[in-house]
């Protein structure tokens, strides 16, 4: 059961679906009229402070003993003194979403501007949790952008459990990402109403679970590369993290080319590239000189949560 405090793609902006899409059909289930604009329900009108959102997961755990509350929250500078609250409050699972990834129907501002990237959340949160003892009390959920294998094994270094895919899922299932989700005419039938173009649609769940088995297999190699057996045995290992180079290959295995040689590096006009809004960030937050207590650890890394 998720209490979305906010979004990670469109903070504050709540769900959106344009006027033209509304039909009758989802007019009627929206107690709405056809052709006017809505947005999602949004569950926390009432929730004005941390007490407020104490009641509502409480209430919930009440109504569905065996069902776990999650409370999705977005990367932003200060997270880890809000999760340090849900985690008092006795949420479950705190899921920390960053600003890649959401909708096309995002606005373009929201897409552009708003958000931050999930690295900055999950670790704030991690740090914050761990140093006041409440992270065994927590399951720790990351999503926004999450592609591949590879992020996996960072999201598991910073402390994430559990790991959310969106966007690629719905490539995998015949998204092709035109960016028209808000104007009703998806040519692959996925973000529209129109049933001629629903009928366009390709995707089977064999496609999406093909990718996950992907997915799997490069963790695994990533894994192995590492010297370990499991992911659990590197979540909240940040002391395997370190900053990439100017010139490296983001890669978890030698390309054929770069590895036998034959490949040569062509460094862009003007040096090596780097990106403009992460120059001044501070990266040594995100990286340990040395590797966490163990006892410690795996006292909260797959614990059996509110026992």
């Amino acid at each position: 059961l998720e209490i979305k405090i906010a979004q990670g793609a469109k903070p504050g902006e709540g769900g959106q679906l344009p006027g033209p899409k509304v039909d009758q059909y989802i007019a009627s289930l929206r107690n709405s009229v056809p052709g006017v604009e809505l947005i999602s329900p949004p569950p926390h009108h009432d929730i004005y402070s941390i007490e407020d959102l104490a009641q509502l997961i409480y209430d919930l755990h009440q109504i569905c003993p065996e069902a776990k509350v999650s409370v999705k929250l977005v990367a932003s500078a200060g997270i880890g003194t809000i999760a340090a609250g849900v985690a008092k409050a006795n949420a479950d699972v705190i899921q920390i979403s960053g600003h890649d990834g959401g909708t096309g129907a995002s606005p373009l501002s929201s897409i552009m501007h708003a958000g931050a990237p999930w690295e900055q959340g999950l670790a704030e949160a991690q740090e914050v949790l761990v140093g006041n003892g409440l992270r065994k009390r927590v399951t720790l959920r990351v999503d926004g952008g999450i592609k591949t294998g590879w992020d996996v094994v960072v999201a598991a270094m910073m402390g994430g459990e559990e790991f959310g895919f969106g966007s690629i899922a719905m490539i995998a299932e015949g998204c092709i990402m035109a960016r028209v989700c808000h104007m009703n005419s998806c040519p692959v039938g996925v973000a529209t109403q129109r049933e001629k173009l629903r009928k366009k649609f390709p995707g089977t769940p064999e496609h999406v679970a093909n990718f996950m088995l992907f997915v799997a297999e490069e963790v695994r190699t990533i894994l192995a590369a590492l010297g370990y057996r499991s992911l659990d045995e590197i979540i909240g290992r940040t002391d395997l993290l370190g900053p990439r180079g100017n010139s490296d290959v983001r890669t978890n295995v030698p390309q054929p080319a770069v590895a036998s040689g034959m490949g040569t590096k062509r460094e862009p006009l003007g040096g090596p590239k780097r990106l403009s809004k992460a120059a001044s960030v501070d990266l040594s937050v995100f990286f340990s000189d040395s590797p966490p207590d163990e006892e410690d650890r795996t006292s909260w890394v797959g614990a059996t949560r509110n026992s």
